[in-house]
Formats: C-alpha cells, sequence, structure tokens
C-alpha cells in the first residue's frame, strides 16, 4: 500500500494526508515552500510536520521555538498574515529563517484552528508572481488551513490515547496500591522492589 493509500487512522495516513496538503498549496499558489508546523504545547515549540519545496528533505521534525517570529505570531493571535516584504518586517526572524536554509522575500501565515485550540500554523513562502493574497487568495488558503487543523487534531487526539494506553496500567496498579491502607502499601512496595530486577532481566 502506498503512502497516500494508508487510512487516516494510521499515523502514516496523517502525515501522508499533512504531506498531500503541502504539496497541493505549493502547486496552486506557485510557492517556493509550503510548510505545516504543529504546535508542541509541553516544549512550547513549532514542529516541522511536512514540508513541500526547499527544505522538504531536511527540515520535518526540526524545531523552533513558538514565539518565534512571524510564524509565532500567527500562532498566538490566531490571526493570519500576509507580508510582501518580510526582510523589512520588524518580526520577521531572520536568524531562524537562514537556519531553516532558507530566506524569503514574502510570506503568508495560517493558524490552524481546531475548536477552540491553536494547533499550530501553514506557512506559504514566496508565492508566484500571479499568487495574489487577496481576500479570494486568503479565502482559499483559509480551506487547506481547515483540512491541515483537522488532520492535526487527529495526530494530537491518536497520541493522547497512546499515552492513555501506555500509562493505564501504572495508574491502575498505584491505585490498587493506595487501597490496601498503609501496612498493606509497605508490603506491597517491598515485593514490587523484590521483583524489580526480574522484570528488568525478562524484559531485556
Amino acid at each position: 500500500m502506498s503512502a497516500h493509500q494508508e487510512p487516516l487512522s494510521s499515523e502514516a495516513g496523517r502525515r501522508a494526508m499533512l504531506q498531500s496538503i503541502v504539496a497541493l498549496v505549493l502547486a496552486v499558489f506557485g510557492a517556493k515552500a509550503c510548510s505545516i508546523m504543529r504546535f508542541d504545547e509541553g516544549s512550547r515549540e513549532l514542529v516541522f510536520e511536512a514540508v513541500a519545496g526547499e527544505g522538504e528533505d531536511t527540515l520535518v521534525g526540526r524545531r523552533i521555538p513558538a514565539s518565534t517570529g512571524i510564524a509565532g505570531w500567527s500562532l498566538a493571535s490566531e490571526e493570519p498574515i500576509s507580508i510582501d516584504d518580510v526582510l523589512s518586517h520588524p518580526r520577521f526572524d531572520r536568524e531562524v529563517a537562514e537556519q531553516t536554509g532558507y530566506v524569503p522575500t514574502k510570506l503568508t501565515v495560517f493558524p490552524l484552528l481546531y475548536g477552540e485550540e491553536s494547533l499550530g500554523v501553514l506557512s506559504v513562502l514566496d508565492a508566484g508572481a500571479t499568487a495574489h493574497f487577496g481576500l479570494a487568495g486568503m479565502e482559499s488558503l483559509a480551506h487547506f488551513a481547515s483540512h491541515a487543523a483537522m488532520t492535526l487534531a487527529a495526530v494530537a487526539a491518536a497520541r493522547r490515547a497512546e499515552a492513555s494506553r501506555d500509562e493505564a496500567p501504572l495508574q491502575a496498579l498505584a491505585e490498587a496500591i493506595d487501597s490496601l491502607g498503609e501496612q498493606g502499601r509497605r508490603r506491597a512496595l517491598t515485593l514490587i522492589a523484590a521483583l524489580e530486577p526480574l522484570i528488568r532481566q525478562d524484559g531485556a
């Protein structure tokens, strides 16, 4: 089964969907690059999840501070922004752009909103000369952003579910130990300490 045929219920399917979105935006707007970055609330960073055009072979997985530049502003304000000369814009962080390997002249960033959450941003770098990010252009980009946001929401939900499954046995054990009373807890913890070397050996 090829990547684009993967079901959206799978991690590979969701990643393929995100990649198809940036590839389509790149083609529609004749851009040099397009990316989707996911907001990692725990680390307060933006993570490149999908990239088309410049940087597509090197940027996926790279992280930048969520407060960085124009993308960070769009994420925090939950507002789209389109700039024709980013090099003179006060919010543009050239140093971070250089670290990604491509410094754009024009930049459009759209927040990825799902419900009350700001899940990340969709960025379009150096759209072609015929591309116009007026009302019609921003409305078109909003449709792509909506699909990207829904996919990121699915990614987040799947990861939370996976984490919950991993933590459930430990939580159940902790609750069972707490229900034993002080003397029972001491005996249970002593038994766990004695079994730990055998568990580690069995899992090795």
